[in-house]
């Protein structure tokens, strides 16, 4: 009984961490659709800490950490249909970042995922 109430555990992590991954991953757009996006003069914004972000970032990008994003939505322009993209370490902080874009009514913004995703 005990042995099979862990296996049950093991099992419930499991698919508990496979739709932690599945959420970060769906939202993030392919290297592609994000080349596309720069070619086109996208928005770049890194979302990390200004520490991690002073420790290297994709050139062009402008650092709005996520704990300040909403505070200060004024630096991404007044256009809310206009290309931007998100990323940050690992996709998490981005997507949330998405969101927040989205629920502020920006229109085009995608979740690059983290710093290496970027092209």
């Amino acid at each position: 009984m005990l042995c099979a109430m862990k296996n049950w555990m093991w099992i419930v992590a499991a698919v508990g961490v496979a739709l932690v991954f599945k959420h970060l991953l769906i939202g993030r757009a392919s290297k592609g659709d994000i080349q596309t996006r720069l070619d086109q003069g996208a928005l770049v914004v890194d979302v990390r800490t200004p520490a991690e972000f002073a420790g290297g970032h994709f050139k062009g990008a402008i650092n709005i950490p996520l704990s300040g994003l909403g505070q200060q939505l004024n630096l991404l322009g007044d256009d809310k249909g206009k290309a931007i993209i998100l990323y940050c370490h690992s996709g998490a902080r981005s997507a949330s970042a998405k969101r927040t874009l989205d629920q502020a009514g920006y229109t085009n913004a995608v979740n690059a995922g983290s710093l290496h995703h970027m092209p």
